[in-house]
């Protein structure tokens, strides 16, 4: 088979790098997961950017660094490749028992609540929030925490309850600023403004999560939308001959306006 047949052969060179490259020779897993997530995150930027050519790049880096900490794991005699394939196999065929058993599940909420399930049954989990990875980026450990309450029915029925806590936190929020006052530049935040702030941002994910918005996707791309804007502003102004930097906060505020108005 061509896929296996490509998969020997990054195998094989995956090995000799190990070998023969000083680079290589030198890596453990504490130095390649970084890498790793880099990866990932290079890969998700492609995915949602809908470039196909780089996304199919991106998958051979990741794909790599699965071959390269796999080979890791058979150096200390601890498992190899073929391991870690028949593995997920194994995991995904147990996992989706609607389709390789006769168990119900005709929607994908079901189907997640079957996986919950599972997973504690046969892997031995304890706890309503076993195995959150604390490296998990903030706002996916949230999402993660908030599913593991609600796979439990700790959740609110719905989108409005979720929205209607947000707009109570953004309040509570808005009372301790109140207090509180702005803080001097770059000293610690007052205690009860930091916890608010926290309570404020846990919220939106909670509500980003009822909405079926992935909170780490959407963040993103907003920030993207910002930067754009006001790289947009910029050139505005430069062709008005205008150096944005040295523009007042209206006039910067006209042309962040102006840009997001093109945009549209």
């Amino acid at each position: 088979m061509a896929l296996a047949d490509a998969l020997l052969e990054l195998q094989a060179l995956t090995e000799r790098l190990r070998v023969e490259c000083p680079w290589d020779r030198e890596q453990t897993a504490r130095t390649i997961v970084p890498h790793t997530l880099e990866e990932a995150y290079e890969v998700a930027d492609a995915a949602i950017a809908g470039d196909d050519a780089k996304l199919l790049d991106e998958l051979g880096d990741l794909l790599f660094q699965t071959v390269f900490l796999a080979l890791l794991l058979d150096e200390r005699g601890a498992g190899d490749l073929e391991q870690v394939v028949r593995a997920v196999h194994a995991k995904l065929v147990v996992r989706h028992p609607h389709v390789f058993g006769d168990v119900e599940a005709a929607t994908a909420e079901r189907v997640r609540s079957n996986w919950e399930r599972i997973k504690v049954e046969t892997e031995g989990r304890q706890g309503i929030f076993h195995d959150v990875p604390d490296g998990l980026p903030a706002l996916l450990r949230a999402r993660k925490v908030q599913r593991r309450a609600a796979a439990v029915g700790f959740d609110y029925p719905d989108v409005a309850g979720a929205a209607g806590d947000l707009a109570e936190e953004l309040a509570e929020l808005a009372a301790e600023i109140a207090r509180a006052g702005d803080p001097a530049p770059e000293t610690e935040p007052d205690r009860r403004v930091f916890e608010e702030a926290g309570d404020v941002l846990f919220a939106a994910v909670n509500t980003a999560r009822k909405l079926n918005v992935d909170p780490e996707l959407a963040l993103r791309a907003a920030t993207d939308r910002f930067r754009g804007r006001v790289e947009g502003a910029e050139r505005l102004a430069a062709a008005d001959g205008h150096d944005f930097n040295r523009l007042t906060l209206d006039e910067q505020d006209r042309y962040f306006d102006n840009a997001k108005t093109q945009e549209a």
